[in-house]
């Protein structure tokens, strides 16, 4: 099992304040496979950015589906960047990423890869390989992007599920390797808490699966959005550093999280 520590060894905030009408529009990209482009989590994470006042979030993306998994929330901003099918290799073999940044810049991307890599026999390694390609050319086109990487859902088929842990293992060192203060990388672990019944097909989350997914990716974006914005907070959120030596940002966490302990780089408020 991933577990919510592990998903956050990063240095790095996430500060949970809201704009004002005075800041700027932040552009945010869902990227992923067909757990990004035929799930309904996008409509509940969209909903409640804009009931938490973050109405500055513009989702952009060339894919702009009507509701293709028949979510109850229908009035949404529909773009993203999930495509079916699609694996990171593949995206990177075909330089897809490269024109979907030039035909619509984003400031904030989630990023939800792996599972057709999987499914198409690519090591874990091979994967990584394809992330850190991804986020250069992320950073090709915005160098002050801020990127968010998922821990992937389980597959329940076969065994596939045993390389997805791997696979979910492996993230959070690759991802803090490839971290910068101008660029920075979260992890969010979409793993831990996830269970058959919350999926419609072993693969593909159903409501309750999104309302998941939702609930982890939403402070994530909040964060980086905030960081994009250059807000500042005095407190932290869930699984935000709040310790560590040379950490210099907030040390109390909103209640009821307190700062725990990880290691003499890094505490986190759990």
């Amino acid at each position: 099992m991933i577990h919510s520590f592990a998903s956050a060894l990063l240095a790095l905030t996430l500060p949970m304040i809201l704009p004002t009408a005075a800041q700027t529009t932040v552009r945010y990209m869902p990227l992923g496979d067909s757990i990004t482009e035929i799930t309904c989590w996008r409509s509940l994470l969209w909903t409640q950015l804009q009931e938490t006042g973050y109405q500055n979030v513009n989702f952009v993306g060339s894919m702009t589906d009507e509701n293709p998994a028949g979510c109850s929330i229908e009035n949404y901003n529909h773009h993203s960047e999930g495509h079916q099918g699609y694996s990171a290799v593949g995206i990177v073999n075909g330089n897809d990423l490269v024109g979907w940044l030039n035909n619509n810049p984003a400031d904030v991307i989630t990023m939800h890869l792996g599972t057709n890599d999987i499914f198409g026999g690519q090591t874990t390694q091979q994967i990584l390989n394809a992330f850190t390609t991804l986020v250069q050319q992320m950073r090709n086109s915005n160098p002050r992007m801020k990127i968010i990487v998922a821990q992937i859902l389980p597959i329940f088929v076969g065994s596939d599920n045993t390389q997805v842990q791997a696979l979910n293992s492996a993230i959070p060192s690759w991802a803090a390797s490839q971290n910068t203060t101008q660029s920075p990388i979260w992890v969010v672990d979409q793993y831990d808490g996830i269970a058959p019944s919350d999926l419609r097909d072993d693969v593909h989350p159903n409501s309750s699966g999104d309302s998941k997914m939702a609930a982890k990716w939403y402070p994530a974006v909040v964060g980086a959005v905030n960081t994009v914005l250059g807000a500042t907070t005095t407190t932290q959120s869930l699984y935000g550093q709040c310790g560590g030596l040379g950490w210099t940002g907030p040390t109390v966490c909103v209640s009821p999280y307190t700062c725990t302990f990880g290691n003499e780089y890094y505490s986190q408020c759990l």
